[in-house]
Parts: C-alpha cells; sequence; structure tokens
C-alpha cells in the first residue's frame, strides 16, 4: 500500500488560475459535528455581477470595490450608500438539495448562485480547531467566511473541508457560498451528459470542531496477500506530531496496539488475527474500530474481505461470485431532484435487493456517503466511478488535474468500505492515444493509492472485422483494467430486440467481462406488443433476449444493466412518452415496478452468487 499522496495539499491548474485544496477530513459521517442545515438565502446571479466588475475582472482584487462584492455581505452605512444586494431580504432555500427541483423559475437555470447561512459558534476549548466540511456542490465552489475567502473546489460530487479556526466568531458569523454549475468544455464531466445538471449545495453542510492535533484520516484494511493479517496506515494532523502515541482497538478481535508516530505523524501496522470474520454478500459482518490518540478519538465500522481477480473469476474472499447488479443514478425516489438522505439511499437499495441484486454501479459520479455506508451493512458490492463521461478534453492537463483529484476524493472518502470492490474511471469514452494516456495515467494513480481494489471502465463494444454479427471489445485501455467492462444496447439502439438472437461474442482477454449497461426505454402504463417501441411489453421482450445473448459470453462474470429508477436528462424530450425523462428504469420515477423488472428478479433469483 502507498499512502503519501492522501497527505499532501494538492495545487493544480484551473481556468482562471490556481486552487488550493486542502487535505479531507475522513469519517466525518462518525464525528459529532453541527449541521448547517437547512434554510440559506440565495441571491441569482447569472452575470456574476457579484464576483466581477463591469470590465469583468475579480472584485477580490479591488480592496475599493469590496462593497459590490455579495461575498462581503455589506450594508448600507448610511441612508446615501450604495449597495445592490441584500442577502437578510432575499428569497430562502433549502440546503441540502437542489435549486432546480426547490425554485421553478430555475428548474433549467445553469449559472452562479450565492448563498448565505448566519450562525453562532463557541468553541469548546480554546485550542480547538474547527473546519467547514461539505458532503458535494455541483460544480464550482467559492467559499467566503465572514468577508475573507477560504478557497475554490471543482467538482459537483465529492467532499471537501476549510479550515476557519483563525476567522471563527462567538456570535453572527456568515457564511457566503458561490456555486457555479455551468456546464464547461474543459469541465469533469464535460458539456455533454445525459443527465440532469443539478445545482446546488446538494448534500449536507457541517461545522467540524478537533483538538489541535487530531486524527486526520487512516486506511485499514485486510492484507489482500495475507488474509490473517490486517494492514493499514494512520495520519495525525498538527503541530510536532513525533513520537505521538496512537492507539488501535478491534474489541470484537482481541486486538488493542499502541504506535508511536514518525516525525510526520504517520503510522503504518500490521496485526495478524486467527478469527475475522470476513465480510461477504451473504455476512456483511462489520467491525468496531477505535483509533485514539492522547487528543483525538474517532470510532469507525469496517469490514475485512479480500477481492481479486484469476484468470476469468472475480474471487472474494478467494471464492468466486457472480456480480448480480444494476446501475443507479443518484435522484431522490421519495422526492423529486438530486438524492442526498439516508432515506433516500435506503429505498434504491432496498429496491436492488428486491430485485436480486448482490452489486450496484454508482454511476455516472461518485454517489452520496450513505450508499456505501449501507452497502456495507446489507452486503452489496458496490462499482464507484470518477466522472470522466463520454468526450472531455482529453489533452488539456488542467482537466486531467481536475479528474486525478475527484478520484482522490471519491478514494479518500470511501477507502475503508468493505462494499467498494471496483474504482471506475471514465464511462463511453473514444479509444484515442489522449484518452488512452490519460485513462492509463488515471489507473496508475488509483493503483498508487489504493491497491486493495479492482480497476474498471464501462468501454464499449464493436464488430470484429468482416463480421457484425460477431462482436469483441477492440480498446487499448482492456490491457489495463483488472474487469473487462462494457455498455451495449443490441435491440435498442441497434436493431430490435430479436437482434440479439444472431450476436455472439469474441472475447479473447482472460479477464472476467462485466456488462456495464443493456437495457430499452419504457413508459410505466403504456402497453402493447412486444414489436411497439417504448411499451413495457418491448422493455421486457429486450431483456429476455439480451439475457439469453449475454449467457453466450464464456467470460461474463456479471452485469448491471442500466438502469433501476427512470432519471432526469434534459436530452429525452419526446412528449407523452420520455417529457424530460429516460425511461430506461425497470422503475418508474413515482416508484411503480415495470414488467422488465421481474424478467431480471426471475433470472437473479435462479442464478447462484
Amino acid at each position: 500500500m502507498k499512502f503519501s499522496c492522501f497527505w499532501v495539499v494538492c495545487l493544480f491548474l484551473v481556468t482562471g488560475g490556481l486552487v488550493a485544496q486542502e487535505n479531507l477530513l475522513i469519517n466525518i459521517y462518525n464525528r459529532e459535528t453541527k449541521s448547517l442545515n437547512g434554510s440559506w438565502k440565495y441571491i441569482v446571479d447569472p452575470y456574476e455581477n457579484g464576483y466581477y466588475n463591469y470590465r469583468y475582472e475579480p472584485l477580490e482584487n479591488f480592496e475599493n470595490l469590496w462593497k459590490l462584492a455579495f461575498f462581503t455581505n455589506a450594508k448600507p452605512e448610511n441612508k446615501s450608500d450604495l449597495v445592490e444586494y441584500d442577502f437578510d431580504k432575499s428569497d430562502s432555500i433549502l440546503v441540502p438539495s437542489d435549486w432546480n427541483t426547490q425554485k421553478e423559475k430555475l428548474f433549467y437555470y445553469e449559472g452562479t448562485v450565492w448563498y448565505k447561512k448566519s450562525f453562532d459558534y463557541l468553541v469548546k476549548k480554546k485550542s480547538n480547531r474547527v473546519f467547514v466540511y461539505f458532503e458535494a456542490s455541483n460544480y464550482q465552489t467559492d467559499v467566503y467566511l465572514n468577508g475573507k475567502k477560504l478557497g475554490t473546489h471543482l467538482g459537483g460530487f465529492t467532499p471537501f473541508n476549510f479550515e476557519i479556526t483563525s476567522l471563527l466568531k462567538e456570535k453572527h458569523n456568515f457564511l457566503i457560498i458561490k456555486v457555479d454549475n455551468k456546464r464547461k468544455k474543459e469541465g469533469v464531466p464535460t458539456l455533454n451528459t445525459d443527465w440532469w445538471n443539478y445545482g446546488g449545495l446538494t448534500r449536507d453542510v457541517k461545522i467540524v470542531e478537533t483538538s489541535a492535533n487530531f486524527i486526520q484520516d487512516y486506511f485499514i484494511q485486510l492484507n489482500q496477500e495475507n488474509n490473517k493479517k490486517i494492514k493499514g496506515t494512520i495520519k495525525l494532523n498538527g503541530q510536532n506530531l513525533n513520537s505521538k502515541k496512537v492507539q488501535l482497538s478491534i474489541p470484537e478481535l482481541g486486538i488493542k496496539k499502541e504506535f508511536v508516530s514518525n516525525d510526520i505523524g504517520e503510522v503504518s501496522f500490521e496485526i495478524e488475527s486467527e478469527t475475522i470474520q470476513y465480510w461477504s454478500i451473504n455476512n456483511p459482518k462489520l467491525y468496531e474500530v477505535i483509533i485514539q490518540s492522547d487528543e483525538d478519538k474517532t470510532i469507525d465500522q469496517i469490514g475485512f474481505r479480500t477481492i481479486k481477480t484469476e484468470g476469468s473469476k472475480i474471487l472474494l474472499n478467494e471464492e468466486e461470485v457472480f456480480l448480480k447488479g444494476i446501475s443507479i443514478h443518484e435522484e431522490s425516489p421519495i422526492r423529486e431532484g438530486r438524492g442526498y438522505s439516508l432515506k433516500d439511499a435506503e429505498q434504491l437499495l432496498l429496491w436492488a435487493k428486491e430485485l436480486g441484486c448482490n452489486y450496484v454501479r454508482l454511476a455516472h459520479y461518485p454517489h452520496n456517503e450513505h450508499m456505501v455506508r449501507l452497502a456495507d451493512k446489507m452486503g452489496i458490492m458496490v462499482w464507484e466511478e470518477n466522472p470522466v463521461y463520454w468526450t472531455i478534453s482529453w489533452e488539456n492537463e488542467s482537466t486531467f488535474l481536475n479528474a486525478k483529484n475527484q478520484l482522490t476524493e471519491l478514494i479518500q472518502r470511501d477507502k475503508n468500505r468493505a462494499s467498494v470492490i471496483i474504482w471506475s474511471m471514465a464511462n463511453e469514452t473514444p479509444a484515442t492515444v489522449a484518452r488512452n494516456s490519460f485513462l492509463t495515467r488515471l489507473a496508475k494513480h488509483t493503483r498508487a493509492l489504493d491497491n486493495t481494489r479492482l480497476i474498471s471502465a464501462a468501454l464499449e463494444q464493436s464488430s470484429v472485422e468482416g463480421n457484425s454479427n460477431i462482436r469483441t471489445i477492440d480498446d487499448p485501455f482492456a490491457e489495463v483494467v483488472d474487469v473487462l467492462s462494457f455498455n451495449q444496447y443490441i435491440g435498442w439502439y441497434e436493431g430490435l430486440p430479436e437482434k440479439c438472437r444472431s450476436i455472439s461474442w469474441n472475447i479473447e482477454h482472460n479477464k472476467p467481462v462485466l456488462i456495464s449497461e443493456f437495457g430499452a426505454g419504457a413508459k410505466k402504463g403504456y402497453y402493447g406488443d412486444k414489436d411497439t417501441r417504448w411499451t413495457e411489453e418491448f422493455q421486457e421482450n429486450l431483456y429476455t433476449e439480451t439475457l439469453n445473448m449475454i449467457d453466450g459470453i464464456e467470460q461474463l462474470k456479471g452485469f448491471s444493466p442500466w438502469i433501476l429508477v427512470d432519471f432526469r436528462s434534459p436530452r429525452r424530450v419526446l412528449p407523452n412518452i420520455q417529457d424530460g425523462w429516460n425511461r430506461k428504469g425497470l422503475i418508474s420515477e413515482d416508484g411503480q415496478k415495470k414488467k422488465a423488472f421481474f424478467v431480471l428478479q426471475n433470472y437473479y433469483n435462479n442464478k447462484a452468487n
């Protein structure tokens, strides 16, 4: 294992300058925090008048113009003073959530919205440190506390934090956030996607208080080469970190070990135990793991398992497993808009379990932490994905660094989750020289951060030269991945479902094969014969024909059809059928199961793990 990359403060180039990325706080899920969720004030600013002057120069650079800048929360000092905004007189909006489904006038809006939250905070101990932690905000987020800029974050689906110790007051703090969800060619993802671009503070915002020296991070997993040993690293944050005592306890295994940190506050260890119960889909065993220093203590729930490939097999704890999966978008099954709550995650994963799944693909970006925490408890294996989607700016180095940073933040957050077995680099990307280099660099970086999991990407299938009925995978990145995954839509975008009967597969790689997507659109309640597109019968027939076809793939070790629930997409505009929804779900947006749900459920119920 290599952990050093986790402790580095990253600096990377983005459009407009440098962005500082602070070290991510780990296991906020289990720490005591103060929630800043609830009602926030907001101002819609499509021309970004609150950030730029009329020459399109950042107001941050002109102290004499700061009253114009929304982040200062300025108030008129007298009756003649000109201030052209007022958060306190503006409308309110709920956090967490997206602005699109809360405010009808913002349904299609892409641009800047300013958020403001006022709060009081009394530090428990004078020497303590305080951070503001964002579970996610889409897409570019500039953060200010009491008129001072804390930093900028890029990416809509990963957590980030900033220290606020020196700026915090006991009374009348104001946190102002500039959130800009404009799609950008150089962004990750780029301009063109097939999901809704929900804007805003879409996940929880929290205040985290720590001791002066605290437990910053840790990576505790089973040694993949020796399943009797638990291996890991712990990292402290603070001053004078050399020779600090750090204790690791796993009471149920009778483990209680004390270590001493090195000069940069790191501890590495390997502990043997003969009595480990391994996490599995049938026995998702989690242990209480306690990490304690002289000043800090954190508790997590961690499962121990091995995952690897052997030829075309996927082995979970040395036993072959077939991944009975489904793809999922992060939309709420309870209300409209971006999913973020524990109840959202529970409903989605309960539907997956009802379907017969032991595995889910979280597409096409990192989902909220509830999903993987619940998957740990429910015995569901997870594919997590970086939002490198379709065609991005492969030759742009800042785009690569952006993708690398988002992937790093995902791995940092979820590296201790037993359920996570696959890190996916990308989805449906064209096999060019620049793209191959881009993805290979991401894969190398991922393996340096975490060598306990498998690497994949959703590739595309193609015909064997001279015979369109024989399909293969002709992609150089197939040599890099551990698991060969691809999307295919024979019978939907290519011919009708009966075409599946004429297709055979010639995949030469001696690797496990996953079909990461297949499917067809159907509107719930629209019935007809199996040849009428958009009917439940058409979708049902496509599932029947596709399952028969892919059963002929020798190396097939699982699949995750597209998709569990209908989801919003601006690309899907057919009146009375799509109406802004991608209809490939096995369940409608209002929770009704379509006929194809039961076809797949029957297949999974009769398929061994």
